[in-house]
């Protein structure tokens, strides 16, 4: 009779017991979305930050993965479009279900996924990776690339020493450019330097020669750089077609790195300047073995930017604020990130309490003939993040 009791008692509770082994199963993961173009004018410039995101995910899986789980990559093109962006945004956190997303580029794009995360109905975060204008601190984004008072401001400053005082900006025509030169446009008269000239065009645009007589007439001492994506290498083309060189007009650069670098070309670059807080040649052991990591997974000819680097930082930092936290919870890891640091490979940052931008060197470095970027000024020390520029003179209306 008892061995008949157990019997049933076993049987009645196998149901329960294999329920529990799915949901054991279900359990034994934590999705992460990576929401990059893949496709379109921007891809040459994310997949590699993808490709870095997940090395950074295959490193922490390696090493037992985060709360006991391993780490599982959902991915999602944006497609190089900002409406794209926010699609995937919301299918990733309300149909994949994912704890957070690594992502975007652009300041359009990041502004239309912005307005997913702080959706009260879905409540996500987004780690983004790229130096961007300011005038921004969403509770719902941790900024792992520059502010303005990290890449701009001081790469004018450097300019103005280096170079001379008159400055003519080129850009493309959408956020991050256009409010980068109200800002440089702002801060000029402080530096008794002026702006000789503005131009903004489309995200795709090839034919830059009037833009080039525009800076001939002009004659600038340095051009301002905000170009984004596949544009640059008409741009630069074009440019030295015109008998225009380093020599002659150097530019500042603020959204080429060393991946650019490589399909513009260096023989088109060589010479010309970048503002980053990351640069491929730290000669930091930290820095060397992560370039040596990175060349063993994606070949010896591969380069690494700094919104690279940045998206590497952000998994890792994320990771880092869940194990503090003891949970996935996004508010919950939010709060846990703040004050966190990590020895990444360019130097120790730090996530700011007050805004969730990172504490960083800033770097300015200028192209070589190899193609890598060499690093001819840095910062003193760690520059705190300041996104609404409350140290420095605003124009009205900015």
């Amino acid at each position: 009779m008892r061995r008949k009791i157990h019997g049933f008692a076993a049987a009645a509770l196998l149901p329960l017991l294999m329920a529990g082994c799915s949901k054991k199963e279900e359990t034994s993961t934590v999705k992460v979305g990576i929401l990059h173009s893949l496709t379109g004018v921007m891809a040459q410039s994310e997949q590699p930050v993808s490709d870095a995101e997940q090395m950074a995910i295959d490193e922490i899986n390696a090493a037992g993965g985060v709360l006991g789980r391993k780490i599982e990559v959902v991915l999602r093109d944006g497609e190089s479009n900002p409406e794209v962006f926010a699609d995937r945004a919301r299918e990733l956190l309300t149909e994949d279900n994912v704890a957070t997303i690594f992502g975007c580029w652009t300041s359009a794009s990041r502004k239309e996924v912005k307005k997913v995360v702080e959706d009260p109905d879905i409540y996500g975060l987004l780690w983004y990776p790229l130096q961007y204008e300011g005038l921004e601190a969403s509770p719902n984004i941790m900024y792992m690339g520059a502010a303005p008072n990290q890449q701009v401001v001081p790469a004018v400053e450097y300019c103005c020493r280096s170079f001379g005082p008159r400055m003519f900006i080129i850009g493309s025509d959408y956020v991050f450019p256009r409010t980068a030169g109200a800002i440089i446009n702002s801060y000029l008269p402080t530096l008794n330097a002026e702006c000789v000239g503005e131009v903004y065009v489309d995200m795709d645009c090839e034919h830059f020669e009037d833009v080039i007589e525009k800076i001939k007439a002009a004659k600038p001492d340095v051009i301002l750089n905000t170009l984004n994506g596949v544009s640059n290498m008409p741009f630069f083309y074009q440019l030295k077609e015109a008998g225009i060189s380093a020599a002659d007009i150097p530019v500042m650069s603020f959204s080429i790195s060393e991946e650019e670098v490589r399909y513009i070309g260096a023989n088109l670059l060589k010479g010309h300047y970048v503002s980053w807080s990351y640069l491929q040649t730290i000669a930091s052991m930290q820095n060397l073995s992560f370039v040596s990591r990175f060349k063993n997974l994606f070949g010896g000819n591969s380069v690494i930017g700094d919104p690279m680097e940045a998206g590497y930082i952000a998994v890792h930092l994320w990771a880092a604020a869940c194990e503090k936290a003891g949970t996935f919870n996004v508010e919950d890891v939010r709060m846990a990130a703040k004050g966190l640091s990590f020895d990444a490979p360019e130097g120790m940052v730090t996530i700011d309490g007050e805004n969730q931008h990172l504490k960083k060197r800033v770097r300015v470095g200028r192209v070589n003939e190899n193609g890598l970027i060499d690093e001819v000024w840095r910062s003193s020390g760690i520059v705190k993040p300041d996104p609404y520029m409350s140290t420095y003179i605003w124009a009205k209306g900015l």
